[in-house]
């Protein structure tokens, strides 16, 4: 039997926790698993299990469009009877926003990050906004907590650095210049609205729901020098065959 690709999609915010009435990222990662109706689990562990959180994801992940469910860690019942045997069997793990220093502590306390990881190496398509698009990479630029953006040790199933609200929150952009000029890995950034494809270690496409949204890649070469670049973003909506062009107006910031 062939073995699925690895694949993760990392928004930079959005999603039904973001643009409700604006579907077109929550409907690419649902085509993205290749299922007519895809099971979907959703991890709204960065919140603290938020019941209004999980609400909102029944709300848009309807039973008519997928076969959705969740996992709570912070409730005596999970939502689900084995953790690992669900999550193996899902096509989707949908992670949501908030705390990702919370998240990823309860995850390994749990063993959770384990299991997700056996997950994505079986195939099952791992996406997620805020937290939920940080919780991947090796590194994550975090603004969630008191001080200026930082970057925490993340799980590390893609070898770079990831920030989100890129174009939203001028301070994040400060703080992947500084970390990937310290030596850090090179960063993937993403504004509101865009959401960057990885197809392994490899990055496949670029999205957005929102004709002004942009994502970056950022490096640094041999002498130390930093240099950003604008990634091409594939618009999702009306005339979706046309790239948005690098130089378009952000998207208005949106609160993380």
């Amino acid at each position: 039997m062939a073995t699925r690709a690895t694949q993760i999609v990392a928004f930079g915010g959005g999603g039904f926790s973001m643009e409700w009435g604006n579907t077109l990222l929550d409907d690419y990662v649902l085509g993205v698993t290749g299922v007519a109706r895809p099971r979907v689990c959703f991890l709204p562990t960065a919140s603290g299990d938020a019941d209004h959180y999980v609400v909102r994801f029944y709300r848009a992940f309807s039973a008519c469009r997928c076969e959705p469910s969740h996992l709570s860690l912070f409730r005596r019942e999970t939502g689900v009877g084995d953790p690992r045997a669900h999550l193996l069997a899902q096509d989707l793990v949908y992670v949501g926003g908030g705390s990702i220093v919370s998240l990823l502590g309860t995850w390994r306390a749990h063993g959770v990050d384990s299991i997700l990881r056996e997950a994505w190496q079986s195939g099952v398509v791992m996406c997620g906004g805020s937290a939920g698009s940080l919780c991947w990479f090796a590194h994550a630029v975090s603004g969630f907590h008191a001080g200026p953006p930082r970057a925490v040790d993340a799980m590390g199933l893609l070898p770079f650095t990831n920030a989100v609200h890129y174009d939203e929150e001028p301070a994040r952009r400060e703080a992947v210049h500084r970390v990937v000029r310290a030596g850090g890995s090179t960063a993937y950034a993403a504004g509101d609205g865009a959401a960057l494809h990885f197809v392994g270690a490899e990055l496949a496409d670029v999205v957005s729901s929102r004709p002004g949204s942009r994502a970056f890649v950022v490096s640094r070469d041999d002498s130390g020098l930093v240099s950003e670049r604008a990634l091409t973003v594939r618009y999702l909506g009306p005339d979706a065959d046309a790239p948005v062009a690098p130089a378009m107006v952000a998207a208005a910031a949106v609160a993380a």
